[in-house]
């Protein structure tokens, strides 16, 4: 697809949004089911919510929820969701579409300047990430090598998942990226280390205030990464981020066993998902997530032929993890490691996922097994067995509870039952919640109604669910000129768009309508634009409930009702007008009001 040259990246992203097919890009994000017509529905991706609210119009390039008010164009929606700067999402657009972006404007220096830090941030990544690859492959890299190799990782998964080596030296990637990025920028990504003179440090830090101006010269920087095995770790798009690196040497000063990149300005680890990249489209065909937790884990899970398998790169879960896999899947294997940290992992996990009304199995290999021993010891059909004979999460959180308290007995039931009710207050459904409350009940050999009388006390501290404001109260007859004068209308109905435009215009029409300010913006020489938020969530509503064909005859009979209207109000007005002049005795204005409101309900009866 190619787009001709633009003036300006305004034009640019102007043309670029009316080919874009906003269904298909936000399905990227969102599973979407046709809803009749041009309108397609999913649950909404910025609140939670069992039923679905979210809805995308084909014609009209838009999406609105009718749960939050959250509404907007493609690149509006792509910038909510990936949280982008508004020049970033239109790349992002761009991209999905295979269209060449050309030299961007930024609407502040400040925006100019963050969109380039990232780009140079991203750049020296992918440089960093190359050197790695290439140093796997020399003689240095050998142990490297070996240590992947012992691991089942042979050399097309090393291309796959573009496995490197960091060597002992600390002076070669920061010699190989230098002519890329001057210092500071090699410092903001996060890829060298560097330690000032201890004495200097103490020195200045002794001296008053103003004195401090001029702080210590650093020590030459260093790689941050020595002699350890490189994993790269990239956002959804594919794009290199951020690294974890295994050590190869096992005494203490060479530092922890992983480690990670630090928190950058392209890199939060409690919001990327390892994997995510190459395991997005396997996760849609099959509906479910697996979720391991370290990232060679992911690697085997997926090189058995698992491929919608991802990790939290041994972090632990986080609400931004979980909205981002949200947007893929509602289910999920959590498959954490069986030891006492794996397990407290996991319950916090499905305590988060609970609440985004995840559905969740949990699987517990056999003590002493990540994924990774499992696969590799046991092979992918043991691993596809386990997969399927996994239990739900309440079933395996009840059995862990009968395992950790003596059930047998009072105390133990109180304890178990405690341990217990904290994960079946975060259900969202009551009828879930009081299911559940029945098997534990029978599990644990509970009385059902004390437990049921524990769950309704809860509920009345559960916070409060979303509440949308009211909206405007908006007749169909402006609906129906609001849908005809909106951009996206029907290019048939230019010419009665004109007209109508101008009967509204010497007609005042649209005084004191509630879609007053959305008509008269829609109507304004200004392309359209209508920039206040409340007014852009009405207008999405409006065309996201379009139902019947715009024709002649639905316009004018909107025209008809809006002058009605105004004939209707100008009639209470009168009213009011002729009790003053009666009050005053004013014989000239009454016989000129009762003159008016005789031609008004002449008109009206008409």
């Amino acid at each position: 697809m190619t787009i001709k040259a633009m003036s300006t990246a305004e034009n640019f992203a102007q043309q670029l949004k009316q080919q874009a097919d906003i269904v298909r890009i936000v399905g990227d994000y969102v599973p979407l089911k046709t809803a009749g017509g041009q309108n397609f529905k999913g649950l909404c991706p910025f609140h939670k919510e069992k039923t679905p609210s979210f809805s995308v119009h084909a014609v009209r390039q838009f999406y609105h929820c009718f749960g939050c008010n959250a509404s907007g164009d493609v690149f509006s929606f792509v910038q909510k969701i990936e949280n982008l700067s508004f020049p970033e999402a239109v790349r992002r657009v761009a991209e999905k579409m295979g269209v060449a972006v050309p030299k961007q404007g930024y609407s502040s220096a400040a925006e100019a300047e963050d969109a380039k830090q990232r780009a140079i941030l991203l750049d020296l990544h992918e440089k960093a990430c190359a050197f790695f690859e290439e140093v796997l492959r020399r003689p240095e890299g050998a142990k490297a090598r070996e240590y992947l190799t012992g691991r089942g990782l042979n050399e097309e998964t090393w291309r796959r998942f573009r496995i490197g080596y960091a060597p002992d030296s600390g002076f070669l990637l920061r010699d190989r990226l230098r002519g890329a990025a001057d210092e500071e920028m090699l410092k903001t990504s996060g890829l060298m280390s560097w330690k000032r003179d201890t004495d200097e440090t103490e020195r200045i830090v002794g001296q008053p205030s103003e004195e401090r101006k001029n702080p210590a010269p650093a020590t030459p920087l260093y790689s941050r990464f020595r002699n350890r095995v490189m994993f790269p770790i990239c956002n959804e798009n594919g794009k290199v981020i951020a690294f974890t690196g295994r050590s190869l040497d096992s005494s203490e000063k060479s530092g922890p066993k992983y480690l990670n990149s630090p928190e950058t300005p392209i890199y939060s680890k409690g919001r990327v998902l390892f994997n995510l990249d190459k395991a997005k489209e396997g996760i849609r065909q099959l509906g479910y997530a697996i979720l391991v937790e370290g990232n060679v884990d992911s690697i085997s899970v997926s090189e058995a032929g698992f491929k919608n398998v991802i990790a939290t790169s041994g972090t632990a879960f986080s609400e931004p993890q979980v909205r981002l896999l949200s947007r893929y899947t509602k289910q999920a294997v959590v498959n954490f490691d069986p030891d006492t940290a794996g397990a407290a992992a996991t319950e916090r996990s499905l305590s988060m996922l609970v609440e985004e009304d995840f559905r969740i199995k949990v699987l517990t290999l056999e003590p002493g097994l990540d994924p990774d021993l499992f696969v590799r010891r046991k092979g992918a059909a043991a691993y596809g067995k386990a997969l399927l004979e996994a239990p739900d999460y309440f079933s395996y959180l009840i059995s862990r509870a009968a395992a950790m308290f003596p059930v047998k007995t009072p105390d133990g039931k109180a304890k178990a039952v405690s341990y217990l009710l904290p994960h079946i207050r975060r259900v969202p459904q009551a009828i879930v919640r009081d299911e559940l409350a029945n098997n534990v009940a029978q599990r644990l050999g509970i009385d059902s109604a004390l437990l049921r009388q524990e769950l309704r006390h809860a509920a009345t501290d559960r916070s409060a669910q979303f509440n949308p404001g009211t909206q405007a109260e908006v007749s169909d007859a402006e609906k129906i000129i609001v849908r005809l004068v909106a951009p996206g209308a029907s290019g048939e109905l230019d010419e009665l768009r004109a007209q109508v435009s101008e009967v509204l215009l010497n007609e005042s029409l649209t005084d004191g309508l509630a879609a007053a300010s959305i008509i008269d913006s829609l109507l304004s020489p200004l392309e359209g634009v209508v920039a206040s938020e409340s007014d852009q969530r009405l207008l999405a509503s409006i065309l996201m409930q379009e139902t019947e064909e715009l024709s002649l005859e639905l316009v004018e009979s909107a025209i008809e009702a809006l002058r009605r209207r105004k004939l209707e109000g100008r009639k209470r007005a009168l009213n009011a007008n002729i009790a003053e002049a009666e009050r005053k005795n004013d014989a000239a204005a009454l016989a000129s009001l009762l003159a008016e409101k005789v031609a008004i309900e002449r008109a009206l009866r008409a």
